[in-house]
């Protein structure tokens, strides 16, 4: 005989739901997204664009330091941040026999093309050959860089609009060159070293650059001219 109880169900209660939390995207009525960090090498390419012209219709900006320093390297970023901007090698005006007499090559074939509103031409000299072989075009542009040791000498300073130089000193700068050339340049290296002290002894140029930047990082130092150049690094601009 079927039993006449039953087994009652239990009784369940509301089920407890986490809370749901709105989704918030950007957007208008919505909190804005946090700005960007803002670019360093891209504001100080804005800060030289807006600069007065220097050599006729060209902003002239030299990128100075002691041989192995990263000049060329940095000269090629800061070119590329300006979207291509001409690059002038000093290595290129330089010889054997005068490492440090091209002020003419670069004002003749250069800086007076430049200033008269022309396209630029120079011929460059071939370290293996020994003599100059071949011609480098400079096209007329807003900003032209000049990269090289004493790229921002006495005689090229009255047409530059911005002297970067790159801190690191003489004795790292020749380790890292050396260490760069391999021992076929020793020689070579121990001549230069003569040569850039004498050069920087007389002629210095870094009591006159507007941007210091680390040679070793590549990271665009605050401060102001004429800090020692065991000065603390970041990645913001400095101005004169």
């Amino acid at each position: 005989m079927a039993s006449s109880e039953t087994s009652a169900a239990p009784v369940m209660g509301p089920v407890a739901r986490p809370a749901v939390r709105p989704v918030v995207r950007p957007g208008p009525g919505g909190p804005a997204a946090p700005p960007a960090a803002p670019d360093p090498l891209a504001a100080l390419a804005a800060e030289l664009r807006a600069l007065p012209p220097s050599c006729g219709p060209v902003r002239l900006v030299a990128v100075d330091g002691h041989a192995g320093s990263g000049k060329t390297t940095f000269a090629a970023r800061l070119a590329a941040a300006l979207g291509g901007a001409p690059v002038v090698h000093l290595d290129d005006l330089a010889t054997h026999a005068e490492p440090f007499g091209w002020t003419g090559r670069l004002r003749g074939q250069v800086l007076e093309p430049l200033a008269a509103g022309r396209d630029a031409e120079y011929e460059v000299y071939d370290w293996t050959l020994r003599r100059f072989a071949g011609t480098a075009p400079v096209p007329l542009a807003p900003v032209v860089l000049v990269e090289g040791v004493g790229a921002g000498r006495r005689a090229v300073r009255p047409e530059l609009a911005r002297l970067v130089w790159m801190e690191l000193d003489a004795a790292a700068a020749r380790r890292r060159g050396e260490q760069r050339d391999g021992p076929g340049l020793a020689e070579f290296w121990a001549g230069w070293a003569l040569a850039e002290s004498a050069h920087f002894a007389a002629d210095p140029s870094r009591p006159h650059a507007g941007t210091l930047v680390d040679g070793v990082t590549g990271r665009i130092a605050p401060g102001t001219v004429g800090e020692p150049s065991t000065m603390p690094l970041t990645c913001d601009v400095v101005r004169k």
